[in-house]
């Protein structure tokens, strides 16, 4: 019996789980001849030697009758034998045994029932029909109603392992948890998402407009008023009329298609809220979001304090945008300014560098701009100034670095892996020998590929183990992260994590950030046919690294390459496209000069020269920003980043260090636009709490800093302490086809895109999952139960037949 207790408890799960019901911890179970024995309630087996012992007592004790001892002992054998049969059934006998089974194929049908999904035909009641026709049981569930679409809670909660869910479904999500977050766990389960595509059989059109939240007085603005919609096939070439105002006045009224839109500018000349509202005329299912309102802020331009000693053409472009003042250094009192301007200034002309100190670590900014008497020409090396530079004065030198390369080795990746293996060899070969390079390949666990070792003697094998990577299994991009940071140890550096990001970014962002605490930043290389660059540039921005995509690598050897892989590129070249100061900026002029210097660790690398040297680098001091543009033309000006377009990165690079130009101003308030339903913060600056406002409670979260949360429940504008801000309709409304998200869920999690007349295939497909080698049990109590009855009769009948052939006298049959 002690045996039997000791037995594994992986044995005993076996076959709580193959009987669907729990057994009691005394249960036992031992592993014999290829199969599992057990009885579920061993306790009832105590009975037996009880049981035995009152048979023995009634059959022998006193024996004096007419039965001789030959019948008794078969008597007692008999009974024994049925009292151990019953005994052992009442214990709940049972085997386990692996074997081929049809299993138990069911679809569950997730339905998609919210306003969205109301343009697309309604398969789900016969697809569940057509289905149950083909012998597979249909369960169906609706997950989304009205204006609430939970598709990614929905899936989570109805996956199984080894099972499926098919979702009908355009797949937006507007809230709980996302598809992608659904996925991971799909493959964590071995589960599959499938989804049936739907086309729409109803016109169905919406409105947005994106542009500024906040400028400036006399500043001209972009904004783009897009329409997009679906519209079914045989309406495609329909045209709506989109219609533009600005404070009640028309600015644009053209005739789009269904995917189309205005892009147009303006100018706002006085401060206050101003409302730019987009309408469309169209007949179509929904009529709530054929409008659209936007609130723009204007502030009066922000003070600047342009200091130099030359006569140079920036100091004209700053004082188009903003309200600028020149001086030839730096005063004591900056406190009427946002930001503070030098260009081509020696360290020793600046001026009251401490003040200058305070004033950005306090909030400030400071944009430095390069020229022939700065940085190494100016004296900068070792200055008070050069402390607060995002860069280092003097050419840069080759240093070693630490890297390591993190690869997605998942299941997500395994159709691309042949793109995932060139990639990385791609961005291998763009790093110089200098480098410490490790390689770490990740899908649930992270694996040691090669060690952190020199990579000029190295290159080659380094390369051979990630053309020998295999791909498989469950991702996490967070494990692969930790294991890229186990293998940095204590040492800074980088992480180089080559993925097509499909994974929940929380973790792996929360990640991310810490080892940019610690000094360690991520570059992210988005692979595959569609990779979630959205996750991959919040786990690397999360850090305070950039996001490449795959045809990008070769800005790595700007940043890596030493000295046998030298940048050489044709003019300006922008290393991070995902940072403020140059998202959307395209750079055609090369002023031809440029400052040696070479970028702190933990600065911002934005722009590169033609030899690679940093041209733009950003970085947070204190409080405050700080830009340097090192980049300079023959004569010392800025040469054609004067003009459009190449002028965007220096209004940026100004707006940067300008940061909130309303920081200064006290008795303002400030709210961000929102939808029906959904929180926006009021934020209130001013000496004293706001009271007496109806509905909103205000605390403070720093000193003069109030703020309230509020929750529209129209559409419209709304004003709240003299500032207006506005309320869109719900975000149901704000998506209508089937959405990429649902796509990627598909894909990632190996499921299929059904069309609605494909019951057939997923009929057969829920065969296929269900079907295969399953631990089955069967349960022996009722044959226990049918082998006694079967003994006690053949035993009776025994005895009478002795009886009729006149072989004994007793009429019990007994000798």
């Amino acid at each position: 019996m002690a045996a039997l207790g000791s037995t594994s408890a992986a044995l005993t799960a076996l076959g709580s789980v193959a009987s669907g019901s729990p057994l009691t911890p005394l249960a036992w179970t031992v592993e014999a001849a290829g199969r599992t024995i057990g009885v579920q309630r061993p306790l009832f087996l105590v009975a037996l030697p009880v049981a035995a012992l009152l048979a023995w007592a009634l059959i022998f004790r006193g024996a004096d009758g007419t039965a001789g001892g030959r019948s008794r002992r078969l008597l007692f054998a008999s009974r024994f034998l049925v009292v151990l049969c019953l005994v052992v059934a009442a214990a709940g006998p049972y085997t386990v045994t692996t074997r081929m089974t049809d299993g138990d194929p069911q679809v569950t049908l997730l339905v998609d029932d919210s306003d969205s999904a109301a343009v697309t035909e309604d398969v789900s009641s016969q697809l569940a029909a057509d289905i149950e026709a083909e012998g597979v049981p249909v369960t169906t569930s609706t997950v989304a109603r009205g204006e609430e679409s939970p598709i990614g809670d929905a899936v989570a909660a109805n996956l199984r392992p080894d099972g499926t869910v098919v979702l009908v479904s355009d797949g937006r999500v507007t809230s709980g948890r996302s598809l992608a977050s659904a996925t991971t766990l799909a493959r964590d389960l071995n589960a599959t998402v499938s989804a049936v595509a739907l086309e729409p059989t109803q016109a169905e059109h919406y409105v947005t407009v994106s542009g500024p939240s906040k400028t400036s007085v006399g500043v001209e603005n972009a904004f783009l008023a897009q329409v997009d919609g679906v519209v079914p096939e045989d309406a495609e070439g329909a045209t709506v009329e989109l219609v533009v105002d600005v404070d009640g006045e028309e600015v644009a009224r053209e005739v789009v298609n269904t995917t189309g839109g205005v892009e147009f500018s303006q100018t706002f000349e006085t401060t206050g809220t101003h409302r730019v509202t987009a309408r469309i005329e169209s007949d179509d299912r929904f009529q709530t979001n054929d409008v659209f309102r936007k609130t723009v802020r204007v502030v009066e331009p922000p003070r600047v304090l342009y200091v130099s000693r030359g006569d140079y053409p920036f100091r004209d472009y700053l004082s188009e945008l903003y309200d600028v003042e020149t001086a030839e250094a730096v005063p004591a009192d900056l406190s009427a300014y946002h930001a503070v301007v030098l260009q081509d200034i020696r360290a020793e002309d600046v001026g009251n560098t401490e003040s200058l100190q305070r004033f950005v670590i306090d909030g400030g900014g400071l944009l430095t701009v390069g020229g022939r008497n700065s940085f190494e020409n100016g004296g900068y090396d070792g200055s008070s100034l050069a402390s607060m530079l995002p860069v280092t004065t003097g050419e840069g030198t080759s240093q070693q670095t630490n890297l390591v390369f993190a690869i997605d080795v998942s299941g997500s990746a395994e159709s691309g892996m042949r793109v995932q293996k060139s990639v990385a060899l791609d961005a291998l070969d763009q790093l110089g020998d200098e480098n410490q390079v490790g390689i770490v390949g990740f899908n649930y666990r992270a694996y040691e590929v090669s060690p952190l070792r020199p990579l000029g003697p190295n290159r080659e094998s380094t390369a051979d183990l990630i053309r020998r990577l295999q791909s498989g299994g469950a991702t996490d991009i967070s494990v692969g992260l930790e294991g890229a940071a186990q293998q940095l140890g204590d040492r800074r550096g980088t992480i180089i994590l080559i993925s097509d990001g499909h994974d929940r970014f929380q973790d792996a962002a929360r990640v991310a950030d810490q080892l940019g605490r610690d000094g360690v930043r991520v570059i992210t290389i988005g692979t595959g046919p569609s990779p979630n660059e959205q996750t991959l540039r919040t786990i690397a921005r999360a850090s305070g690294g950039n996001y490449l995509r795959a045809d990008e690598t070769d800005r790595l050897r700007i940043l890596f390459g030493g000295s046998n892989r030298q940048y050489a590129g044709d003019g300006l070249t922008v290393v991070d496209q995902n940072d403020f100061v140059t998202a959307g900026v395209e750079l055609t002029a090369n002023p031809g000069s440029v400052n040696d210097v070479s970028v702190r660790s933990g600065a911002n690398f934005l722009v590169a020269a033609d030899d690679g040297t940093p041209a733009v680098a950003s970085w947070r001091y204190g409080l405050g920003r700080v830009a340097t543009i090192t980049t300079y033309a023959g004569d010392g000006t800025l040469d054609g980043l004067l003009r459009s377009p190449d002028s965007l990165l220096l209004t940026k690079s100004t707006n940067y260090v300008i940061g909130d130009p309303e920081r200064k101003a006290t008795g303002v308030a400030e709210v961000a636009d929102t939808r029906v339903d959904q929180p926006t913060t009021v934020v209130y600056r001013g000496g004293e709490r706001p009271r007496g406002v109806e509905g909103l409670s205000f605390s403070a979260v720093d000193s003069g800093v109030y703020e309230a949360t509020v929750v529209p429940t129209e559409t419209g504008y709304r004003n709240v302490l003299d500032t207006a801000f506005a309320v869109n309709y719900p975000a149901e409304y704000a998506g209508f086809g089937r959405s990429a998200a649902l796509e990627a869920a598909v894909s990632d999690s190996g499921g299929t895109m059904y069309d609605s007349e494909d019951a057939a295939e997923i009929a057969a497909s829920a065969r296929d999952n269900a079907a295969g080698v399953q631990p089955v049990r069967d349960d022996w109590a009722a044959a226990f139960v049918a082998a006694a009855f079967l003994l006690y009769l053949a035993e009776v009948l025994v005895r009478r037949l002795q009886v009729y052939r006149g072989r004994t006298q007793s009429e019990g049959g007994l000798i």
